[in-house]
């Protein structure tokens, strides 16, 4: 890719923001040479690296790069034969351990949320413990070496720190002794060129032994050794020697052995590099709020709500465009500072960012195509010497770019034809136009001539686009307008600001007929399209208020379905329940019958034992049928029994004939040769005695025990009193149980709001109320509590 043309677009100024979020120079090297790509499979490669990264940062915040050094230099060093200094063998120790580290984070992420591109980098790492144990045992984290780096070094240091501890016990005592003390400048002890020292007037010179090292810088005080102590700083001396050998020693033995490990290390800093890297787009996503574009390499752009990069989200007017479906070449006409220019660099930075694999500043959805080159002649006019220079300098460039596209390259070119004479510039820039279009290639265009208006409408796969303008303001609203050109607002400018209308229409007079009629047509055209938005802002609405019914419907249908299985399951267990004690209390009754049979010698067969244990087995509800759902589900009808009547004793599936009533609960029913007692509820009545029944029994025989039809979802409360209102809703919530309703809705009224709180509170206290909650737009508002049953 030219980079004089990444520079136009303002590609180098991305990179630049790329690079700050990189957290390594490892990674900021790696950015700063960032250059799209034109092969499909490795755009979409770097985009699904870019997106799982923007995964790891939404979910942890980022990764580990703490630690990890730019050290090719040191390694260089080590490969030759050099000697690394402590700093450097700390910074491959430290190094070694932060690779470790974001090796073990990625592959535990990757387990919850998987990761598959950034973790097979992160598996390309190779861990070298030993390496890394043994720079951190000799150097601490200061570039110190240990002590304990060697046993010849722990020796030598501890010989050190003893003759020191002697040197400087010696000195105090001087220093210390009153003849010698008055001789001193100070009463200490220090060093000069490695060996300890006391400062002595200078006076005193005479008086004092020993070997002069330094002198201040006013000559009073002199830094003298002392002859005592003079053998003993040769004696420390020599150690120091000896340390600095060992160090030395233990120091190339480390070299050494990074050496050894030069290649692999290398290999890990190119790899903790790229995932530097990585990351670095994924962090400059998330500042631009970009979004990760789907790619293709057929020429087709949709740009959604497109932003330039470089410009303020709060003064930056989002672009719409799409090309290279039904058109591949767009003409935007329009005055000067509508924006024309930004609406051209954000197309083509937008793709090469992308191509880059970066995310784009646009909403979900955004297509862009991954071309083989992108071309631009961008340039303010103003900047560039006028005349012939201007037209000059343009003609060399798009010469440039005729000579170099192809048909899967995208075009754009700022003010084509300008610089020149009117006439002349206008029927060039078509040519160029022509020729571009015809060669396949996707091109977008700006221009201030009208001649390529009718250009645009004329041929086909071309299309006009205008950047739209308020005539109110005066000013540009900097909005694409693809499908309609842009239109000449001079007279309506100059009327507005004030020039004489005489003059306006002397000047519309000397405008041509044919010129007047297409300002006419873009006129109309601009109002069509202003309706047209305002009844798809309009229809949008209502879509989405309908989308906002459909999901609340879908709610509500979703809770009625989840009550209704809970109480088909809470009543499935009930007969469960109920067939075990009926099956419990049959068996105890056949035992009894079989005992009786025994003592009585009557002739109850075993065989209808077995049918009627067979039968009881049958009764067993099955809790996934839904026939059996549907037959629970409707309600049974009571009768009225009485003395004589043949009734189905349901527990035991025996029928039989009611002797007696025993009491408004029970009745006595002749089964076979045996007499029970049995529950009223228990019998269903299979047909009435044949006899005339008394005007009351009439009555009760056509009672029916069921449900009303027409339940009440709603209670309305207004205009009554707290007190009278509690009993209300204790009915209600009564009932509403009763008949299986999940929801209700209790009325109060908005008022002093004394009601709701009263109701809402006793509410909170009620057995059969799940929760409650105030009414939402358009149920009522804080007008209406909803109350969801248990």
């Amino acid at each position: 890719m030219n980079r004089k043309i990444m520079h136009t677009l303002e590609y180098t100024k991305v990179v630049e923001l790329l690079v700050q979020h990189a957290s390594t120079s490892l990674g900021k090297d790696k950015a700063s040479q960032l250059q799209p790509s034109g092969e499909l499979d490795e755009v979409k490669r770097r985009l699904t690296a870019t997106d799982e990264a923007a995964k790891v940062d939404r979910l942890k915040g980022g990764a580990p790069f703490g630690g990890i050094r730019d050290v090719r230099s040191a390694l260089h060093r080590a490969r030759i034969g050099g000697m690394l200094n402590p700093q450097e063998l700390n910074d491959i120790g430290g190094t070694l351990f932060g690779g470790r580290r974001l090796k073990r984070f990625l592959t535990e992420l990757h387990e919850e949320t998987p990761i598959p591109l950034l973790q097979g980098v992160a598996e390309l790492l190779e861990d070298n413990r030993t390496l890394e144990d043994k720079i951190k045992s000799c150097i601490d984290d200061n570039a110190h070496v240990l002590d304990q780096a060697s046993p010849e070094l722990g020796r030598i240091r501890s010989e050190i720190r003893s003759g020191e501890g002697r040197v400087r016990e010696k000195l105090d005592q001087m220093v210390r002794t009153p003849s010698i003390a008055k001789m001193l400048q100070d009463a200490l002890v220090t060093i000069r060129n490695d060996r300890y020292v006391i400062p002595v007037k200078a006076e005193y010179r005479s008086h004092f032994g020993g070997m002069i090292h330094d002198q201040s810088a006013s000559g009073a005080t002199l830094f003298i050794e002392p002859e005592s102590v003079v053998q003993m700083n040769n004696k420390l001396r020599e150690l120091k020697l000896k340390e600095e050998a060992e160090v030395e020693k233990i120091l190339r033995l480390l070299s050494a052995l990074v050496a050894e490990f030069a290649d692999p290390l290398a290999n890990n800093l190119d790899l903790l590099a790229e995932l530097d890297f990585i990351f670095a787009k994924a962090v400059l996503a998330r500042e631009l709020k970009s979004t990760l574009p789907m790619m293709n390499d057929r020429g087709f752009l949709k740009i959604k709500k497109g932003r330039h990069p470089l410009i303020s989200r709060d003064s930056v007017v989002p672009l719409d465009v799409e090309l290279g479906n039904q058109y591949s070449t767009i003409i935007i006409t329009g005055p000067n500072t509508g924006g024309k220019t930004v609406a051209l660099k954000t197309i083509g930075l937008l793709s090469l960012m992308a191509m880059s694999g970066l995310f784009v500043p646009a909403e979900d959805g955004s297509q862009l195509c991954v071309f083989d080159a992108i071309y631009a002649d961008i340039g303010d006019e103003q900047s560039i010497e006028q005349n012939l220079s201007t037209f000059s300098s343009h003609m060399t460039n798009i010469i440039g770019i005729l000579r170099d596209m192809t048909p899967k390259s995208l075009v754009l070119f700022d003010e084509l034809g300008a610089g020149t004479d009117p006439a002349e510039g206008s029927a060039l820039a078509i040519s160029i136009l022509e020729y571009i279009h015809n060669m396949g290639c996707r091109m977008v265009a700006t221009t201030h001539y009208s001649e390529l208006k009718a250009y645009a409408y004329d041929r086909k796969g071309v299309i006009n686009a205008s950047m739209e303008f308020d005539i109110q303001t005066l000013s540009p609203t900097y909005r694409l307008l693809v499908g309609v050109p842009g239109r000449s607002n001079a007279f309506a400018i100059a009327e507005r600001l004030g020039l004489s209308r005489r003059i306006i229409e002397h000047a519309r007079g000397q405008v041509g007929e044919e010129d007047q009629r297409v300002e006419s047509m873009i006129a109309t055209l601009e109002e069509n399209r202003l309706t047209a938005e305002a009844e798809r802002n309009t229809a949008t609405e209502l879509r989405q208020e309908v989308e906002a019914l459909k999901r609340k419907l879908e709610e509500e249908r979703r809770r009625f379905d989840e009550q209704r299985e809970k109480l088909l399951a809470k009543a499935e267990q009930e007969a469960r329940e109920a067939v075990a004690k009926a099956r419990r209390e049959a068996e105890e009754i056949i035992a009894e019958l079989r005992r009786m049979a025994m003592e009585e010698r009557t002739g109850v067969k075993d065989h209808r034992l077995t049918e009627a244990r067979r039968r009881l087995d049958q009764a067993v509800p099955e809790l996934t049928n839904k026939m059996k759902r549907t037959a629970s589900s409707q309600p049974k009808k009571a009768a009225v029994i009485g003395p004589g009547d043949e009734v189905l004793v349901t527990s035991l599936n025996q029928k039989g004939h009611v002797v007696e009533l025993s009491g408004d609960a029970e009745a006595v029913v002749q089964l076979g040769i045996m007499k029970m007692k049995v529950a009223k509820v228990d019998l269903q009545l299979v047909s009435a005695k044949a006899e005339a029944k008394t005007p009351q029994q009439k009555v009760a025989a056509g009672v029916k025990r069921t449900r009303d039809d027409n339940v009440r979802t709603e209670l309305d409360l207004r205009g009554q009193n707290l007190e009278e209102s509690i009993m209300e809703v204790d009915r209600f919530l009564d009932e509403s149980f009763l008949s299986n309703l999940g929801q209700v809705y209790i009325i109060h009224g908005k008022g002093t709001g004394v009601l709701r709180t009263g109701i809402q509170e006793y509410l909170k206290k009620h057995k059969h109320v799940k929760s409650y909650r105030t009414g939402n737009y358009g149920e009522g508002g804080t007008g209406v509590t909803v109350v969801e049953l248990k």
